[in-house]
């Protein structure tokens, strides 16, 4: 399978951490919260977390903080096909195709749910033909990015599909909450909006540079499933995240990447880029010293995590597009992501 271009999308509305505090301290909920949650919104906003600034799809961060089921779901249907869209149609500019020439779309989300899914709103949007197999895949959180891509190379692998048009989109600000909870406070903090787009093919194209997926696994393990999740509550997304996962995501990125370079008999040494998902700060900070990897290693997913904070599902599409702007070198490329499961996903990329 070959990655003909990539896409991505944002909300035009860009917020810093010292504008989310004080939005925070003037909200009605900052009365609501005990005086701990307070010191630990306090401290995320003004330490050095790794993220700057964010963009959300609000207007004002006002907004943010009329947190109930119908302003939720409202603004994930007004914004997550959107951002859906505009990164798949800048994903097919860079591939230098045609919405009519896509045989299938797949689209991955966490953040919201729509019945209809959003893969007809991206159909409707794009204009993509009638009969375009349509795929929604959901609840895998911040790892979905690869699994999606996984099941475009399995399409393409039939035959019966040429082009296939991957898109993970989230919307987080559509899935607030807040409470007196550390976890929840800091998910608060970290999550932005945003959306990522690819184009894949079985045949490399004819511009640009030439991206081959190579090999790829992944590890599952339902015993985590605790560590990171969502739950319902009152009717809305309960981002639940523990001290546990900076730890479980190197460990099981360590396995993944193990398992892919054993069997191609390469070393993390003959990897020249490394396109990772980013949880926060802590998290790279974790795989950097699991993975024994140099300074600098992963600068794209912490430029990426700098302006735009953790995108969940989107992230990587970021970071590879970041990786590709810079020119960076050719030779073996390493795709990951985790997340939700506890779930970890891995792809060596040969790019020229």
């Amino acid at each position: 399978m070959h990655i003909l271009g990539i896409g991505s999308a944002n909300p035009p509305a860009r917020y810093t951490k010292a504008e989310c505090l004080v939005a925070f301290e003037k909200s009605a909920w900052f009365a609501r919260l005990d005086g701990r949650a307070h010191l630990i919104a306090k401290t995320v906003l003004q330490r050095d977390n790794g993220i700057e600034a964010r963009r959300l799809a609000v207007d004002s961060l006002d907004e943010v903080f009329a947190i109930d089921p119908n302003t939720l779901s409202a603004r994930f249907l007004k914004h997550a096909p959107l951002l859906a869209a505009q990164a798949g149609v800048r994903a097919l500019v860079k591939a230098g195709l045609q919405a009519s020439q896509v045989d299938a779309v797949v689209v991955s989300t966490c953040t919201g749910y729509l019945c209809p899914g959003l893969s007809g709103h991206v159909v409707e949007r794009l204009g993509l033909r009638p009969d375009v197999q349509a795929f929604d895949l959901v609840g895998q959180g911040c790892a979905a990015a690869l699994p999606n891509l996984m099941l475009g190379k399995a399409l393409l692998a039939t035959g019966d599909c040429e082009h296939v048009l991957s898109i993970c989109v989230e919307v987080s600000s559509a899935a607030m909450y807040l409470d007196n909870d550390p976890g929840v406070l800091i998910s608060a903090c970290l999550f932005g909006d945003g959306a990522g787009a690819a184009v894949l093919a079985q045949q490399a194209g004819t511009a640009g540079r030439r991206i081959e997926w190579k090999d790829s696994t992944s590890l599952v393990d339902p015993a985590q499933r605790s560590a990171l999740m969502f739950e319902q509550r009152d009717g809305m997304l309960r981002n639940i995240l523990t001290r546990a996962v900076p730890a479980l995501a190197a460990d099981y990125a360590q396995r993944v990447l193990g398992t892919v370079l054993g069997r191609a008999g390469l070393q993390p040494g003959d990897i020249g880029t490394w396109v990772m998902h980013a949880g926060g700060r802590d998290v790279l900070r974790a795989l950097e010293a699991r993975l024994e990897l140099q300074p600098g290693d992963l600068r794209y997913s912490a430029a990426m995590l700098r302006e735009y904070g953790n995108l969940s599902s989107a992230f990587v599409y970021f970071v590879l597009e970041a990786a590709l702007d810079d020119e960076a070198p050719p030779g073996w490329w390493w795709l990951s992501s985790f997340g939700a499961g506890f779930s970890c996903h891995g792809a060596l990329l040969e790019v020229r």
